[in-house]
């Protein structure tokens, strides 16, 4: 394995499960997506500019987050029709961890997230929780500086009014720049 994918992985693998942790808000399905894209990392490493792996790697996440969450709303269907017709679906294993690591404040954050239309809701994702700056976002999502700009306006504005209606945060503020 060379010496640079290694320091690669070390370097990144977190940065993706958190970011996958805030799009799918689910550890399991968290680790799933990160050994999904660190598995796509290996098989385009010879070929991919070590200059732009950040910003690949935030790309390859988010649209492996977009399929597990397409997946997962095919199974919540099925499972909706078996309900109805009398079948109970197996139920969801919950860990102490799972449940230890949904602190009020960021459950109410990521409903928030979760509220916000695309492309608001990645670019802030990169620029808050990722910390990208708004160049990196710009490669990542393929998309002008300025409107890039424009959507980290109009998401933030969104999350301090979501977190201000309807859990009465009157911080988030400070919270979101």
């Amino acid at each position: 394995m060379p010496e640079h994918f290694k320091n690669l992985v070390e370097q990144e693998k977190n940065r993706v499960f958190s970011f996958a942790m805030y799009y799918l808000s689910c550890p399991a399905e968290a680790e799933d997506v990160t050994q999904e894209v660190l598995l796509k990392l290996w098989q385009s490493f010879d070929g991919l500019d070590l200059s732009s792996a950040r910003a690949w790697l935030s790309r390859v996440t988010r649209n492996a987050c977009f399929d597990r969450l397409r997946r997962l709303r095919v199974r919540q269907s099925y499972a909706r029709e078996q309900r109805s017709e009398g079948v109970e679906p197996l139920a969801a294993p919950t860990t102490p961890e799972a449940e230890a690591a949904a602190l009020v404040f960021q459950e109410h954050l990521r409903e928030a997230l979760g509220e916000l239309p695309e492309p608001c809701r990645s670019v802030v994702l990169l620029r808050e929780v990722q910390g990208f700056k708004y160049e990196e976002i710009a490669e990542c999502l393929r998309m002008p500086l300025n409107t890039v700009k424009t959507h980290l306006f109009r998401g933030r504005r969104m999350l301090r009014s979501t977190l201000k209606e309807t859990h009465g945060y009157e911080g988030s503020q400070q919270l979101l720049r």
